[in-house]
């Protein structure tokens, strides 16, 4: 069982947050699609409402230990101006005395957003000096980010062994609603699995076909699944395409068909992974149109994956789904039944 954010009492303490504004960016910096964001507010208005000492942190992109000006998040912080009715400061860093003697002068409400974590290769080194230096600027560490939780990284697992720690709302949440579709989902369940690296949907394919009635899978799936001879213990369950267009970068008409007659059999539905080359609208009609049947059908639906959720977003639905999933990997990783780092490390 998870420490909760509900079991702290946050007057007047230094909070530190690991979020995840690992935002997708145009190439003039603007943020474009804040989902990530969005769903961390309600977790930072709590702190707020109760007193604490707000210190966010995050990483964006990919600077690999090296300070990149366009991964500044400056973008954030105004992203999170907008949403917020509180002042958000920046640090121009993550740690170091300046920041740690800062974070000692805020008063209760405030909100600081410390600079992009892996601007500092020691974070993603899980380094123990890096953790401990982070974790001078807080008193209580708040794991807000489930997207990163498979992550074996400092601001993830070191801050957890060394601050008193708990989950946000979001990532309690995201454990709530993928444990129950593994443990005790309301049937029958439908589990439809897209995408094409097969080495990540496998394990999530074997491991959900144990409580699915039907897992309904993509055409690059099945065709990685056949070219690499992988075999599942419930093939009766898994049912592929029966038609396809542009050369197998679609799922065809009768596919969506059949896959819909499923879904509308269905009392609990689980997607992850588009089941065509969404980037080309021509191969988007298959996703678009197991989306509009999900909707249909009225049925409690998780929707994870970084491309599916982007996708429901660009159609803007992403408020028909019952449940919109930020993990990635660690989603994956996760309905595989492999233990995260970051959760273990907030096991009471």
């Amino acid at each position: 069982m998870l420490r909760s954010i509900r079991d702290f009492n946050f007057s007047d303490k230094r909070v530190l947050v690991r979020c995840d504004f690992n935002v997708p960016l145009s190439q003039t910096g603007e943020i474009l699609d804040d989902f990530r964001i969005k769903k961390t507010i309600p977790t930072i208005e709590y702190l707020i409402k109760k007193g604490a000492r707000v210190i966010l942190m995050s990483h964006l992109g990919r600077p690999e230990g090296r300070v990149v000006e366009g991964l500044r998040l400056v973008p954030v912080q105004d992203k999170l101006l907008e949403y917020l009715d509180s002042s958000v400061v920046k640090a121009p860093d993550c740690v170091g005395p300046e920041i740690e003697k800062w974070s000692k002068t805020m008063t209760p409400g405030e909100v600081l957003l410390l600079e992009n974590l892996r601007f500092h290769r020691e974070e993603k080194e899980n380094d123990r000096n890096f953790a401990e230096n982070l974790a001078r600027t807080g008193d209580i560490y708040i794991n807000e980010a489930f997207s990163v939780s498979h992550r074996n990284h400092a601001s993830v697992v070191g801050l957890a062994k060394i601050l008193p720690c708990g989950a946000g709302f979001q990532l309690e949440k995201e454990v709530e609603i993928l444990g129950g579709l593994l443990e005790n989902p309301e049937k029958p369940l439908v589990a439809i699995i897209g995408g094409k690296k097969v080495e990540d949907k496998a394990g999530v394919i074997g491991r959900i076909s144990q409580v699915a009635d039907f897992v309904l899978i993509g055409g690059l799936i099945e065709k990685a699944i056949k070219e690499k001879n992988i075999r599942f213990n419930n093939p009766e369950k898994i049912i592929g395409p029966v038609d396809e267009t542009g050369n197998g970068r679609d799922i065809g008409p009768q596919t969506v068909k059949l896959f819909s007659e499923k879904i509308s059999q269905a009392k609990t539905v689980f997607w992850s992974g588009p089941l065509g080359i969404i980037e080309e609208e021509e191969f988007s009609s298959g996703s678009r149109g197991v989306a509009e049947a999900i909707i249909k059908s009225r049925v409690f639906s998780a929707v994870g994956g970084g491309d599916t959720v982007e996708f429901v977003s660009r159609l803007g639905l992403t408020d028909k789904f019952s449940h919109l999933s930020l993990g990635g990997g660690a989603m994956l990783k996760f309905l595989s039944g492999e233990e995260l780092p970051g959760l273990k490390a907030l096991q009471k």
